[in-house]
């Protein structure tokens, strides 16, 4: 008797503890957040124990500094119209880039021949480092923002261009088949087939664009500016202000961080284009 109670009360305890339910998470955490957020705050302890166990304060400043160069720079205003103008450079780069990119890589991919005729001089100004065009940019069309404008724009086309070009070239023939046999025409195979079998590697191509646009701002406001968070990094390396170089240095990855995750949420919105695979 004694063994069955025993026996029995273990089961129970068992079944017990089988239908609590576990402490869930929050609805916006997961365990990958989780990692990820650990990562951060462990990279964030060891740089601030390397900042303070150096001597030269100047070379790494701690997380308190740089914090503190945020607090200057925004206290005192200067950092807007900084902000804002290289937002503006970046924005209209990458939407150049877009209404270019896209629609020529469209056509490379599904025209042949189109491809043929521009491949050479698409391999040339891909392997060609575009920073160096920056000189001749400027020379062209001045120190303003045109020039900004398509250094940024420059940087950030080829990888949409070659990323959809590349989608099209990996499109379900089956599919291109089966639409014309309907008799779908260019325009409603690009609509209904080319473009949403095309949206991972837009998408790919548009997160790698977003970092080139980045890399392009910096360098035209280094090539010539009176404002913009890369003419003030520079101005600060120049002075020795390393915290404020710090800064600028988030804020543009900060700026690529926000602009990905935006570019997410477009993905997610046209996820239901995609072809359904049976």
């Amino acid at each position: 008797m004694s063994t069955t109670t025993t026996s029995g009360s273990t089961v129970e305890s068992k079944a017990d503890r089988k239908g609590t339910p576990e402490r869930a998470l929050p609805s916006w955490l997961n365990e990958q957040k989780l990692w990820g957020i650990g990562a951060v705050v462990v990279a964030i302890i060891l740089w601030a124990v390397a900042a303070g166990i150096q001597h030269k304060k100047l070379l790494l400043p701690g997380p308190a500094d740089v914090i503190q160069a945020f607090a200057d720079l925004f206290s005192s205003g200067d950092i807007w119209i900084d902000l804002w103008t290289s937002t503006q450079e970046l924005l209209v780069g990458l939407a150049l880039a877009v209404l270019i990119g896209l629609p020529l890589g469209l056509l490379i991919g599904w025209y042949r021949r189109v491809g043929w005729a521009l491949d050479p001089f698409i391999n040339f100004l891909y392997a060609t480092p575009r920073i160096a065009l920056t000189p001749l940019l400027i020379i062209w069309l001045g120190i303003g923002s045109t020039s900004k404008f398509a250094i940024v724009f420059l940087m950030a086309v080829f990888p949409i261009l070659i990323n959809t070009a590349q989608g099209v070239h990996a499109l379900d023939q089956g599919a291109v088949r089966v639409a014309k046999c309907f008799g779908a025409n260019d325009f409603q195979l690009f609509r209904t087939v080319a473009l949403p079998g095309t949206v991972p590697f837009i998408a790919s191509g548009m997160r790698l664009a977003v970092g080139q646009a980045l890399i392009g701002v910096f360098v035209a406001e280094l090539a010539g500016a009176e404002h913009g968070v890369g003419m003030m990094m520079s101005t600060a390396g120049q002075q020795f202000q390393t915290p404020k170089v710090f800064a600028g240095l988030f804020l543009f990855a900060f700026a690529g961080v926000a602009v990905t995750v935006l570019l997410r949420r477009v993905e997610q919105h046209f996820a239901a284009w995609r072809p359904q695979s049976h």
